[in-house]
């Protein structure tokens, strides 16, 4: 991952606690329209702080896990 696309708070050294919606869309490999789906339907954890929709960083794994456990079940 180059600098360009690395999100601001790598690129300084940080590990993000929360993520915006763009980047757990990335994370997940989807479209920021089916994030917020996932979003409003429940299924990804997230906060609203001051107006802005964020995802905190292990909300993406932890919807996978979920999906997956779901998936061997049936």
């Amino acid at each position: 991952m180059n600098k360009d696309t690395a999100p601001p708070s790598k690129a300084n050294g940080l590990v993000p606690v929360l993520l915006t919606v763009e980047e757990a869309a990335t994370c997940l490999r989807i479209g920021r329209t089916t994030c917020f789906a996932l979003i409003r339907s429940g299924e990804l954890e997230s906060l609203l702080i001051g107006g802005l929709r964020r995802v905190p960083a292990d909300a993406p794994a932890a919807f996978l896990a979920r999906r997956r456990a779901e998936r061997q079940a049936a």
